[in-house]
């Protein structure tokens, strides 16, 4: 398991949510949500969190469908993703599964009690947990970093 902090993304049209890890990799936890109707904004905003956070890697979940294809919302997480990856360059952008994600954040919310009118403000954050947290332990189980590179050509 590589040490090092880890910033994760989950990427929405409305809200964007954002996960942070211990140096060690063991625990993933709430950053914010940034507004995601103003991409230049967001990415602007991510990469300041980058340079606050200092991580080896940022994980972008890359919405697929069940059957593991991936549409028009996977297009539009690539381009983001992308787009973030030549912003913060050399900082590596690793593209992870997120089938569920959000769905299981958002049963893991209702299961602590958080209502459903408040949950939509932290719903994001807590799918960039998710996200980070399965990316960490597919790291510590493989041995290798998850998802795939996203490769930045200058």
């Amino acid at each position: 398991m590589r040490r090092g902090r880890r910033l994760a993304v989950d990427v929405g049209d409305a809200r964007i949510g954002v996960a942070s890890c211990d140096p060690d990799g063991i625990l993933a936890t709430p950053v914010e949500t940034v507004p995601g109707r103003d991409v230049p904004a967001a990415q602007r905003r991510l990469a300041a969190l980058v340079a606050e956070y200092d991580p080896i890697e940022v994980v972008v979940g890359l919405p697929r469908s069940l059957n593991g294809t991936e549409g028009p919302a996977a297009a539009k997480v690539r381009g983001f993703a992308l787009a973030v990856a030549k912003i913060i360059a050399p900082v590596p952008v690793r593209l992870v599964d997120e089938r569920m994600s959000t769905v299981t954040a958002t049963h893991g919310l209702r299961a602590s009690g958080v209502s459903a009118k408040k949950g939509r403000s932290v719903v994001d954050q807590a799918a960039a947990v998710v996200i980070l947290q399965s990316a960490l332990e597919t790291e510590r189980v493989s041995g290798t970093a998850p998802g795939e590179n996203v490769e930045v050509v200058i």
